[in-house]
């Protein structure tokens, strides 16, 4: 029984983080084929974020603010403006927003990891340079991996390469799997080595 409740600290925040990224997460399986689709998929997704990210949008969560922005730009330009080149390059678009908010938050030394690992651990572990440290490195892995999905997306765009729609999504959904298996990992090696 001990060993199961080892896990629950590491259970409660993949769920943090997964919330952080089910907006995303849910406009990339409601996105369809379609206008209309893509359309409902921008409704329910900045409802997603604004309903469930209310309290990290008071926080000030760089993440939280960025997809809602992104999703409001989204609603205007394909839901109110019928912009057909945004929902063309979709995919493109919204791998770069996100991968562009990660680095920023690298860049202005905010990493947004950082802001959802202290609503863990005890306030004095919050400004610990091996702390702060680790949420930098998580942020990166994070930011290389949305920068992959960039690639991925123009690689797509060129005549090198010619796959089935399904392969690009399926590495999409691989990158958010592996960015999710590594934080929780990485997370629970630091607070077993904090607790040793």
């Amino acid at each position: 029984m001990k060993h199961i409740n080892s896990f629950i600290p590491d259970l409660k925040d993949l769920g943090l983080l997964m919330l952080g990224f089910l907006p995303w997460m849910l406009f990339l399986f409601f996105s369809g084929h379609t206008m209309l689709s893509l359309k409902i998929a921008i409704v329910i997704s900045l409802v997603a974020s604004i309903t469930l990210g209310f309290g990290d949008l008071k926080r000030g969560f760089i993440l939280q603010w960025g997809t809602c922005i992104f999703f409001i730009v989204c609603l205007v330009l394909v839901d109110l403006l019928n912009s057909r080149w945004m929902a063309m390059e979709m995919d493109l678009v919204s791998n770069l927003a996100l991968a562009s908010i990660m680095w920023f938050t690298i860049l202005i030394g905010k990493p947004f990891a950082l802001q959802y690992a202290r609503r863990g651990p005890p306030k004095e572990y919050w400004n610990d340079e091996k702390f702060i440290r680790g949420c930098r490195f998580i942020t990166m892995v994070w930011a290389c991996l949305m920068t992959f999905a960039v690639l991925v997306s123009v690689l797509k765009r060129t005549t090198w390469v010619h796959l089935p729609n399904w392969v690009y999504f399926d590495i999409t959904i691989s990158n958010i799997v592996v960015g999710l298996t590594f934080t929780t990992i990485f997370k629970r090696k630091k607070r077993l080595q904090r607790q040793r």
